[in-house]
């Protein structure tokens, strides 16, 4: 095993009507004034909004609100937050939302604090922003695991950039699987085709065997695919949402990368072809993922055919990754590019920009160059 040191800094609520819990226990440490961050509305159609917000002015509370967080967050969207922020002094900010609102409100949160760009802060100055201002998340649209930890994915527009900056813990997260209930069922599956690939992308990557986390990655593995399967057959299927939204969760605090290296490269790849297209997330790991897996497959070959048996039921590494291509298709998730909703054209020349920026990771069975990338790339517009 790698060295690490471990120390988890969030209180997890739990369960039916958890938010409230949570609100009560905070109501003397957030502050008077607090910024509730959301999308595009749907918590105002679903009636969490005002649950929330009387909540909130119950306690004595003055809300500001800070809405428009789209899919795929913009590094503008972030500082226009921190603008209001400071303007406003915020005291507390209760992200409401999927991952891509959390995502911001964490950046948004250091971003408030901090005395420069937080972009030049960590890709320039190699520095990592200090907790900024004190923040909560409730989760709406499970799938990415952002409530669990301080990192966050944001698009860098002028640069042509989608990647990793770390924010803000939040102090308390929500997962109250009612939340979930109305999240139609393609963004169900691309939320949980997400954490499916954080577990797997844990697990493959250039790490011994016999780590306590490979078998938690298993684990995850197959209760995700196992309640996505339950989800196909009854979308409204509660007990398969709650038990998602927690394999979501355990995919993402950080045990399952304890003292081991991983394999996000994947999820680079789409980072740029998203910071070029705007496809959804999950959608275009769908996409990418088993492509990318054949052309590692000889290289981990006992993971892989661990995985066929383990999630899968299958005996090889190649019956089992027939199996994931196979699974996507049977969760109705995109197979090919032209399967992404994006109002770019995918093209040849497009899709060499994306390998051409994507980072290079060197912790992942065999190290890829940009030319494999995109190679890759190539054969998901054929949907092999």
């Amino acid at each position: 095993m790698e060295s690490f040191v471990y120390q988890y800094p969030m209180k997890v609520y739990f369960g039916k009507g958890s938010a409230m819990n949570a609100l009560e226990d905070y109501k003397d440490q957030m502050g008077k004034k607090v910024m509730l961050t959301y999308g595009g509305g749907s918590i105002k159609r679903n009636g969490v909004y005002e649950q929330l917000k009387g909540k909130l002015e119950e306690l004595g509370k003055e809300v500001i609100d800070f809405s428009g967080i789209k899919s795929n967050p913009t590094y503008d969207k972030v500082q226009e937050g921190a603008k209001l922020a400071r303007e406003e002094q915020i005291d507390f900010i209760l992200a409401v939302g999927g991952g891509s609102v959390i995502d911001c409100s964490k950046i948004i949160s250091a971003q408030a604090k901090l005395d420069k760009d937080i972009w030049d802060n960590q890709w320039i100055d190699h520095q990592i922003a200090p907790q900024g201002i004190m923040m909560g998340a409730i989760v709406t649209a499970s799938g990415t695991g952002a409530e669990m930890n301080n990192g966050a994915v944001i698009t860098y527009e002028e640069k042509n950039w989608k990647g990793p900056i770390a924010g803000t813990f939040a102090t308390f997260s929500v997962l109250d699987p009612d939340y979930t209930m109305s999240v139609p069922a393609s963004q169900v599956m691309s939320g949980a085709f997400d954490t499916l690939s954080h577990a797997m992308e844990t697990y493959i990557g250039n790490s011994d065997q016999d780590n306590v986390s490979d078998d938690l990655c298993l684990a995850i593995m197959k209760n995700t695919v196992t309640n996505m399967r339950r989800l196909i057959r009854n979308i409204d299927d509660e007990q398969a949402r709650s038990n998602l939204m927690w394999d979501s969760a355990m995919a993402e605090n950080g045990i399952l990368k304890l003292g081991r290296k991983t394999d996000f490269q994947c999820h680079m790849i789409e980072h740029q072809l998203g910071a070029y297209t705007d496809c959804n997330h999950g959608q275009g790991l769908a996409v990418i993922q088993p492509v990318y897996y054949a052309h590692i497959l000889k290289d981990a070959p006992e993971k892989f055919e661990k995985i066929a048996k383990e999630v899968f039921g299958k005996q090889t590494a190649e019956e089992g990754l027939q199996a994931y291509r196979d699974f996507v298709k049977e969760c109705g998730l995109a197979s090919k590019m032209s399967d992404l909703r994006s109002d770019v054209e995918i093209t040849p020349e497009l899709l060499r920009k994306v390998a051409d920026s994507t980072m290079i990771m060197q912790s992942n069975p065999r190290t890829l160059d940009a030319d494999e990338i995109y190679e890759i790339l190539m054969e998901c517009m054929e949907g092999k």
